[in-house]
């Protein structure tokens, strides 16, 4: 008798387990990585068979106590064995239940069959006579129109006003076949290959070379390929992946925003055809028919977004992790939250293949990596045909203040912008906030209207309302404060869509085009963004970070960065590398071709380290500066981040959870290990204590020894419990 192991698909977090099934007998085919329907107490839901065995004589006297399991969903085993090892590995190191690390392999929802859209067609069957359908002038017309056009699509029925009984008889009679045919629905049909002849520069063939032997021997190995902006570094990925395909491997591409895909699609698809592009921003549909293109062995090159990483791919060579630095990586909203930077170390590990981190400001988890040697370090020191870094200037908003300019943009960069706008040359113009203003006020009482869920200030926008941009929800603004009833509301500071104004005014007859999350809300609004502006039918391109990276436009000869110590104001231990890095990424946008360019960085501080080596655009001397601060502090990469996040109605009973834990920690961890390799700090209240009616406490786990730290919390069923939050490698640590 057959017996399943199924992982069964509830979002219930104390549910660690699989359960065993009888197999019927109609069913005998399956084996692992089927998604069937099973009875689960009184419901019916689906699960993932993680593997089938034949159980011995003596155990069938018990198998009447096993459920049957009641069908299978799909056409085929939907999970390879590489997307079951993945889980498995995904489920064990971010201590999450099986089932979420499996629904990332997933492109639909649960419990329903993803199919395939197909259509059908209609062809000529056996000879016919003309007059032996004289008094069916209808159908005599559709056997001409098949003669004729050889095929005929059920979508032009309608049109052609044939009716389906009309067709159905003649296929009945034998006079025509029906057929289905799969409809491709590929997004990125129509972004154009860019084709040129590019020949390598010296340092791109050398970092090339160097990953070459490491691809032809299929042996995993990490690089760091640390490019200053307009170095290179897609080239050198796409002579990469050329040679993976060449010895017959597959290769992924990841960028780290969807806005992103678009130009490095433009760029792979003049050397490669089968190349298919996924990412969160497509269908279920569409995501399903990429899967099954990978599935078929149609494609082998995959671009994308992190989910990129949980296709049904297999053999894999070579792995790119472009922009690595970039916090996009990291999943913050639900489980498994994993860094796709170490899943994708990981799974190039499982392939035995290649893995290329690229950035023109790496992490400094990643250089410190390879200044360690646990990454081949390679540089791209120079922009190709040595262009010149763009000249940067930094401006002081209060001595701007002083000289009586109370508006959005000094003096230096509205003569910047003018100046290219006379020159027929195009702009980009940074400002880290959404928006139309960034808060609202009362100036009698100094109420700020916060977010009733989370408690943070909420964003004015210009259609009327206000916005949280944590939890996203919407009120109408007040007329009166809700505090004083004092009418004095004011909306302060300047978010995208102020500034969007302020432009049309003072620049009247420039072409502006806004680019931030407000804008891009429909399915490809960046891609059309992006395209207008690379076409030059807009003068300037303004919005928040997704216009500071990755983007290369010709004819971008200046930049200017809004409120650039913005991002220093926050109580996070990265806030000078996120400074610093987008300074560095946004000022790379500028003078990429062979007029040079000219940046204007607008700050309230110009003596912070991370604003001065930004503008200096001197990543080493920046990391030489900082990484005395993260080994006092004991901060990565001089170790490992775990966050526990407690939670519950009862403010009481989730600070006493932590306490207790915190102690366990001490005593059972702390005491067993060397000096300075485990440090514990909490509780203490999160960043948003209260979140709808829900009191939180963070405990903060510094650690050299990542295996002990989890084996304490598997130990405890903290994975298991509710109320408890797993986060490792946190970006937010409060």
């Amino acid at each position: 008798m057959l017996v399943a192991e199924v992982c069964v698909n509830v979002p219930v977090q104390d549910i660690c387990k699989n359960f065993t099934y009888a197999v019927p007998a109609r069913l005998n085919f399956l084996s692992a990585g089927w998604r069937v329907t099973i009875p689960f107490g009184s419901r019916k839901i689906d699960g993932f068979v993680i593997g089938v065995r034949e159980i011995s004589d003596a155990a069938k006297e018990f198998s009447f106590l096993l459920k049957e399991i009641i069908d299978v969903i799909d056409d085929e085993a939907w999970f390879t064995p590489e997307m079951i090892r993945a889980a498995q590995w995904l489920a064990d190191f971010y201590l999450c239940p099986l089932s979420r690390a499996m629904t990332l392999f997933m492109p639909g929802q649960r419990g329903r069959k993803i199919s395939l859209k197909s259509e059908q067609i209609f062809k000529l069957g056996k000879n016919f006579a003309e007059e032996d359908f004289k008094k069916t002038p209808a159908r005599l017309k559709i056997l001409r129109l098949l003669r004729e056009k050889k095929e005929l699509r059920s979508s032009e029925l309608k049109e052609l006003k044939i009716s389906r009984s009309t067709i159905k008889s003649l296929i009945d009679a034998g006079f025509v076949r029906e057929e289905k045919i799969r409809i491709s629905r590929d997004s990125y049909a129509n972004v154009q290959a860019l084709q040129k002849i590019i020949t390598l520069n010296a340092e791109q063939f050398a970092a090339v070379e160097t990953v070459k032997k490491f691809l032809l021997e299929k042996i995993f190995q990490g690089f760091l390929l640390h490019g200053v902006t307009g170095s290179g570094k897609t080239q050198v990925y796409i002579e990469l992946t050329k040679i993976a395909r060449k010895i017959g491997r597959r290769a992924i591409i990841l960028v780290p925003e969807i806005s992103l895909t678009g130009q490095i699609v433009h760029n792979f698809k003049g050397y490669f055809s089968d190349i298919a592009v996924i990412h969160s921003g497509l269908s279920v549909a569409e995501r399903s028919e990429v899967f099954h293109r990978i599935r078929n062995g149609e494609i082998g090159v995959v671009i994308g977004a992190r989910s990129a990483l949980f296709t049904p791919i297999d053999d894999v060579g070579l792995i790119v992790v472009d922009e690595e630095q970039d916090h996009s990586y990291k999943q913050e909203k639900i489980q498994p939250y994993y860094q796709a930077r170490v899943v994708a170390e990981q799974l190039a590990k499982f392939h035995g293949a290649t893995i290329v981190f690229g950035s023109a400001t790496p992490s400094l988890e990643s250089y410190y990596r390879a200044q360690k040697g646990e990454l081949i370090y390679l540089e791209l020191p120079n922009r190709i045909f040595n262009q010149p870094l763009p000249e940067v200037e930094i401006v002081d908003m209060r001595a701007e203040l002083h000289a009586g300019n109370k508006s959005a943009l000094s003096r230096s960069l509205t003569n910047l912008l003018e100046d290219t706008l006379e020159n027929n040359q195009q702009a980009i113009l940074l400002l880290n906030r959404r928006g139309y203003s960034t808060f609202v006020m009362c100036r009698d009482c100094g109420f700020v209207v916060q977010c009733p869920h989370c408690g943070r200030p909420m964003v004015y926008h210009a259609e009327g309302y206000l916005k949280c941009h944590n939890c996203e929800v919407r009120h109408a603004p007040p007329k009166s404060c809700p505090a004083c009833e004092s009418t004095k509301i004011k909306f302060f500071g300047t978010g995208t869509q102020k500034l969007e104004e302020y432009l049309k005014v003072t620049l009247p007859k420039a072409k502006i085009l806004r680019m931030d999350r407000d804008a891009v809300d429909k399915k490809f609004g960046h891609r059309e963004i992006l395209e207008a502006f690379g076409r030059g039918e807009y003068d300037i391109l303004f919005g928040t970070q997704m216009v500071a990276k990755g983007h290369d436009i010709r004819n971008v000869t200046a930049v200017g960065i809004l409120n650039a110590d913005f991002i220093l104001n926050f109580a996070d231990f990265r806030a000078e590398e996120q400074c610093f890095a987008l300074i560095m990424q946004a000022a790379g946008r500028a003078g990429r071709a062979k007029i040079p360019g000219k940046v204007v960085v607008q700050t309230y501080n110009t003596k912070a380290d991370a604003i001065i080596f930004g503008c200096l655009q001197d990543y080493k001397n920046f990391y030489e500066h900082e990484l005395p601060k993260r080994e006092k502090t004991f901060f990565p990469p001089y170790s490992r981040l775990v966050k526990l996040l407690f939670f519950a109605k009862d403010a009481k009973k989730a600070k006493d959870l932590a306490k207790k834990i915190v102690a366990d920690f001490k005593s059972e961890v702390l005491t067993a290990a060397a000096e300075s390799v485990h440090e514990i700090n909490g509780p203490i209240s999160a960043s948003i204590e209260i979140l709808d009616g829900v009191y939180r406490f963070v405990v903060l786990i510094h650690t050299l020894d990542l295996d002990a730290v989890r084996n304490f919390l598997r130990a405890h069923e903290l994975h298991t419990m509710p109320g408890v939050q797993i986060d490792l490698d946190p970006l937010k640590t409060d």
